[in-house]
């Protein structure tokens, strides 16, 4: 039942979980830049499968926020930091990849956390000269209320730390409270309710709340899925 579901993934249920939302990104974004699964770098001593990965979106630009967007960040300043906040961002999914004077592109990862057993997002921010952003210019590039959402709320806050694969110094979204607000988010859920893990809905439920701190929107056609 739900009530003995912690809302944490095995590594296996992280890539089934990976592979069904790569494949569900595809089809409802296929003009869009394309989730790559990527297999962990092999170490001679080690024994590798290919579940052992992550998942890959290199070289995106954040939208840009219209007056309108911005009028809705306001907005949303103003209510308390829970999980229903997701409704109010939810469109269909903006990326550009086009290349501009003065642009800033992120590569974006999600990797699984051995630890909290939950999937991770990890990004790295750039210059077109490769020049990496700091903290307060990536802070200038999300949006108002992402930016106040990062400062308050306890589901999720921005620290930087060494990204587990590629071993250098990355910036990711804390999962210290995933397990928990997934569970709140797929208690509905008819899988769940009967006892299984629901890993071909996790990451899009999850991505519908950790993207929107970049802008980047879950289709409406996919979170019907999870509905379903």
């Amino acid at each position: 039942m739900i009530q003995s579901w912690d809302g944490t993934l095995s590594p296996t249920e992280f890539y089934v979980a990976a592979c069904a939302f790569s494949e569900q990104w595809r089809k409802f974004n296929s003009s869009l830049p394309q989730w790559s699964w990527l297999p962990s770098p092999k170490q001679p001593w080690i024994s590798h499968h290919k579940q052992e990965g992550y998942l890959s979106l290199e070289n995106v630009i954040l939208p840009r926020l219209s007056q309108e967007d911005h009028h809705e960040g306001d907005q949303m300043e103003k209510e308390e930091c829970s999980i229903e906040y997701e409704d109010e961002f939810v469109d269909t999914a903006v990326v550009v990849c086009n290349d501009g004077p003065g642009e800033h592109h992120f590569d974006f990862h999600v990797v699984y956390s051995a630890s909290y057993r939950v999937p991770v997002l990890y990004f790295h921010a750039y210059c077109n000269d490769g020049q990496p952003l700091l903290l307060d210019d990536i802070k200038r590039e999300i949006t108002v209320n992402s930016a106040e959402l990062l400062s308050r709320c306890k589901w999720t806050f921005m620290t930087k730390e060494e990204h587990p694969i590629l071993n250098r110094p990355w910036y990711t979204l804390h999962p210290c409270g995933t397990s928990e607000w997934m569970k709140l988010l797929l208690k509905s859920d008819a899988s769940a309710t009967q006892g299984e893990i629901p890993e071909q809905k996790y990451l899009v439920s999850w991505f519908s709340i950790v993207g929107q701190v970049f802008g980047l929107r879950i289709p409406f056609e996919m979170l019907n899925l999870v509905g379903t």
